[in-house]
C-alpha cells in the first residue's frame, strides 16, 4: 500500500524509570489528539529494568518481594496485554491521529501496517521474521501473566516465536501503539519476579516462555546494539511508510504533562494497584 509522503517527529529519548516511559507515552498522544503535537515515531530505553503490567492484568501477578530483590521497577501501561520486562531492550511508540491513513480504521487494520515497518526492520538486521497471522486472544491464556508467551495477530514472529509484542490505547481522535524488541539476555528472568504457586510452576512458565518467545541476539546469532536496532527502525518506518522522521527534542509542555502523570498516575500506589 501506498501513502502519502508526510512528516513525522522523531523523538528518541534516554533511558528512563518505567513511569516516566508510560506518562511521556500518554503525554505525547495527548498533545497529538489536541492538535499540539505532529504524528511521532519514539524510541527508547528503560533503567532500572522494569517490569509492566497491562492495563486490565492484575496487581497480584507481581511478586513485590523478590521485585525488590532483584532491584527492579513496576508499573502499568495504558495499553492492554500481560507482563513484560524491560530491559536490553528497543521500545518504539508510533503517536498519530487516528486520520492518518497509516491508522485509519480498526485495531487490526492499524496493526498490519505498521507490522510492515516492523518487519522491514528486522529483515535489515538479518532476522527472517513474519507476521503472526492467527489471533489468538488474551482470555484464552488467562492463567498466564507473561506477555510473550502468546502472539498475536500481526505481531512479529521467527519460526513461530514472538520476537516484537505491540499494544494500543486508542482515544477519540489518536492512538498509541507501543512495543518491545528485545535485543539480548535471558527471557525467563520476569519470571523470577512474578507470583506462582510455587517453584515448579515458575519453572514451567519459564520454559513456555522459551518456547514461545525468542531474543534479537538469538534470532540473528549475533548482538544487535540498541543504536543498530533504532537506525533499523527509523529507516524502515521511512521507507516503508513513506515518512520523513525529523528529530525533535520532548518540549517542555510535554515534559511538564509527563511529570504530572507521573506524579498522579504511574507512580500512584492507586493506579498501580487498581486491579
Amino acid at each position: 500500500m501506498s501513502y502519502p509522503h508526510q512528516q513525522w517527529h522523531l523523538l528518541i529519548t534516554p533511558p528512563a524509570p518505567g513511569a516516566w516511559n508510560m506518562a511521556v507515552d500518554e503525554a505525547l498522544l495527548e498533545a497529538v489528539e489536541g492538535k499540539q503535537q505532529s504524528a511521532m515515531l519514539r524510541l527508547y530505553a528503560w533503567d532500572p529494568p522494569c517490569i509492566s503490567l497491562g492495563y486490565a492484568q492484575s496487581s497480584a501477578d507481581i511478586d513485590l518481594v523478590r521485585l525488590h530483590d532483584q532491584g527492579w521497577d513496576w508499573v502499568r501501561r495504558p495499553t492492554g496485554g500481560r507482563a513484560i520486562l524491560h530491559t536490553d531492550e528497543l521500545t518504539y511508540s508510533v503517536i498519530a491521529p487516528l486520520s492518518d491513513p497509516r491508522l485509519v480504521g480498526g485495531v487490526l487494520e492499524s496493526y498490519q501496517r505498521l507490522s510492515l515497518a516492523l518487519l522491514k526492520a528486522l529483515h535489515s538486521l538479518d532476522i527472517p521474521a513474519e507476521t503472526h497471522p492467527t489471533y489468538i486472544s488474551a482470555g484464552n491464556r488467562v492463567g498466564e501473566p507473561v506477555c510473550f508467551e502468546v502472539p498475536s495477530n500481526y505481531e512479529i514472529v521467527i519460526q513461530g516465536k514472538k520476537i516484537i509484542g505491540s499494544a494500543q490505547a486508542r482515544r477519540k481522535d489518536a492512538v498509541l501503539q507501543h512495543g518491545t524488541f528485545p535485543l539480548c539476555g535471558d527471557l525467563t528472568r520476569i519470571t523470577q519476579a512474578l507470583a506462582f504457586e510455587g517453584e515448579r510452576e515458575r519453572q514451567q512458565a519459564a520454559t513456555r516462555l522459551l518456547a514461545h518467545a525468542t531474543t534479537a541476539e538469538m534470532a540473528a546469532g549475533k548482538i544487535i546494539s540498541w543504536q543498530e536496532a533504532a537506525q533499523a527502525f527509523i529507516s524502515a518506518f521511512q521507507s516503508e511508510l513513506n515518512l520523513d522522521l525529523v528529530p525533535v527534542e520532548l518540549s517542555a509542555r510535554d515534559s511538564q504533562r509527563a511529570n504530572e502523570l507521573v506524579r498522579d498516575k504511574y507512580a500512584d500506589p492507586s493506579w498501580l494497584g487498581r486491579i
